[in-house]
């Protein structure tokens, strides 16, 4: 895939306008008192999986609507680490939370982590998951998560989901034999766009890391890909041309770089140059409006796969560093 997007001198220096409604924060604080009118009501439950140096349990929460979210939550054996910090992780597109043994390495690192389940998904993708989506509009959408409710910003799908993330990050907060002073959200793709609303309106959380965010900048990625999931979005405008403003004031509200924008946490962001998924000039958006410390590592020669493991080891260290291990 060669470079599609702008030159990289261009990436570096543009801060393109935000798309920010004017009662943005009055809707994202409305939401989350709505949502915490529900008791969180956490609840573990045994994880069939015997390891010597790292327990696993299920973990479960009120999210959105009061309705049961579910996680995986894995920590070093207490013998080996005491209180060890948090990784609140959010999933790819698609993607379920799967089996334990597919997130072992921060708890390797001395981590332990909270892997939130994706309402509605993980039922055609390599992980599978286990909450359902009891909320969601009649209104027309196409298949998939992102054009659901997308003509009323109380509605749509990433309320809920967003929701549900600063929900995650209260479950880990609530949690014994951990260290809730040094809790941290991750995600990428999907999951970084997601971390980037928990960043924004979650308590207590110390970093961010925001890999290849999916999210950002809406009506410039519908502009330079035509890649799923955004291809969604144009289906859908294609076909409701008379809504088409409506539909992308509604996605205004979940944009990562107005997200971003009300974050003060330090932030480690990930891109990818030849990422068709979530174009380059979408994530140095959301990086460069973000309201607090940040470092981007920039990946020029590849795809929506990023830095892979090596970005993996990276974030340990960045982690490391943000917890003073």
């Amino acid at each position: 895939m060669p470079l599609f997007d702008l030159p990289r001198h261009e990436l570096e220096t543009r801060r393109p306008d935000r798309h920010e409604p004017p009662d943005f924060e009055d809707f994202w604080l409305g939401t989350l008192a709505e949502t915490r009118s529900y008791d969180l009501a956490p609840g573990v439950a045994a994880y069939d999986l015997a390891l010597p140096t790292v327990e696993a349990s299920h973990l479960s929460f009120a999210g959105f609507g009061g309705q049961r979210v579910n996680a995986l939550l894995l920590r070093p054996h207490r013998r080996l680490v005491a209180s060890p910090p948090v990784v609140v992780q959010f999933l790819g597109y698609g993607d379920g939370t799967g089996s334990a043994l597919d997130w072992l390495a921060l708890p390797a690192a001395g981590f332990a982590t909270l892997v939130m389940d994706t309402r509605g998904q993980g039922a055609r993708a390599r992980r599978a998951g286990r909450t359902g989506d009891l909320g969601g509009s009649s209104s027309p959408h196409v298949e998939g998560f992102l054009t659901r409710g997308i003509l009323d910003p109380a509605d749509h799908y990433y309320r809920r989901v967003f929701a549900d993330a600063v929900r995650a990050v209260e479950a880990a907060a609530s949690l014994d034999d951990v260290d809730t002073d040094r809790i941290a959200v991750a995600g990428t793709s999907q999951g970084g766009g997601i971390a980037l609303a928990a960043a924004a309106w979650a308590h207590p959380v110390a970093g961010a890391v925001v890999n290849v965010p999916f999210l950002c900048a809406p009506r410039r990625a519908i502009e330079v890909t035509d890649r799923a999931p955004y291809a969604e979005l144009v289906a859908f405008l294609r076909t409701h041309r008379a809504d088409a403003e409506r539909a992308l004031s509604t996605l205004d509200y979940v944009d990562g770089v107005n997200h971003a924008a009300h974050a003060t946490v330090p932030a480690l962001f990930s891109v990818a140059l030849m990422d068709q998924v979530c174009p380059p000039s979408t994530v140095y958006a959301a990086f460069h409006h973000y309201g607090g410390p940040k470092r981007l590592e920039v990946y020029p020669w590849n795809e929506h796969e990023g830095g892979g493991t090596a970005h993996d080891e990276l974030t340990i260290g960045w982690l490391r560093e943000l917890f003073d291990q």
